[in-house]
């Protein structure tokens, strides 16, 4: 891919000033506060998400924000909404594929219908969304991908039956996303948060270890940016400590989980 093994795998982002960034999932917690931070920056923004009246309210706080609502797990959604967006600016140089869904659930709790809607929200909805921007970001020669996904899809954890899934594979897909894309001068950077405040973790009954608010999640997204690196994680007290269980034997690492939780 003609990078040194000390060079950074995507193009670093360090000056937003102009720039043009589609945060889809902006009406809350990260995507929210990451409109904040990169508005703050000076880079135009258009803001997606399904509720428009809660979009309108985070960009009510912004210089000046294209409003695209829509539901991500409507396969034919993207398009209009990219059309829109390539008529206002003619292109686009980082899209940011945020927009989720949590629910907690033990084994026992699984059903058709919430493993169904988990799925498509966080693993197609992404899907749907790289297939929509793509095509721009190959005809321009550059550009950029970020997928938020979560430590949670490192291995199973408690109550992530559906969610945890659904990030592993969004893992995977982002690593094959920088497989192709990287030598063809596209970015792919994937984003794993740890605990984030925001109304997807409100719901959690059990204490979050290294709890971070959004705005400092978003900042700390920002600074992954300008570093170039593919893979954003944080806190990193935290998401190293997982990624050091991840590597553990089934044995010990289901024993450890176990006696942590007390599930």
């Amino acid at each position: 891919m003609g990078r040194g093994w000390f060079e950074p795998l995507n193009t670093p982002i360090t000056d937003w000033q102009g720039r043009r960034v589609w945060i889809v999932g902006a009406s809350s917690g990260i995507g929210a506060a990451l409109a904040a931070e990169l508005d703050a920056r000076g880079a135009r923004l258009a803001l997606s998400a399904r509720s428009a009246e809660r979009l309108r309210e985070v960009a009510g706080g912004l210089r000046d924000a294209l409003v695209l609502p829509f539901d991500v797990t409507d396969a034919h959604a993207f398009t209009p909404a990219m059309t829109q967006l390539l008529e206002a600016w003619g292109g686009v140089d980082l899209v940011i594929l945020n927009a989720g869904t949590y629910l907690p659930l033990r084994a026992w709790e699984l059903t058709p219908d919430n493993a169904r809607h988990t799925v498509a929200t966080n693993l197609l909805g992404v899907m749907n969304g790289v297939a929509a921007a793509l095509p721009q970001l190959l005809l321009q020669g550059q550009g950029a991908l970020a997928i938020v996904g979560s430590v949670a899809g490192y291995r199973g954890l408690p109550k992530a039956l559906a969610y945890g899934p659904s990030k592993a594979a969004l893992i995977n897909f982002a690593e094959t996303l920088y497989l192709d894309l990287a030598p063809k001068g596209v970015s792919v950077f994937l984003i794993n948060p740890g605990f984030v405040a925001t109304p997807l973790t409100a719901g959690n009954d059990f204490k979050m270890p290294a709890l971070i608010s959004a705005p400092d999640a978003a900042a700390r997204i920002v600074r992954g940016f300008a570093r170039g690196v593919f893979e954003i994680h944080f806190p990193r007290r935290f998401t190293g400590f997982l990624k050091l269980l991840s590597m553990l034997p089934d044995r010990l690492y289901f024993s450890l989980i176990a006696r942590s939780t007390g599930l």
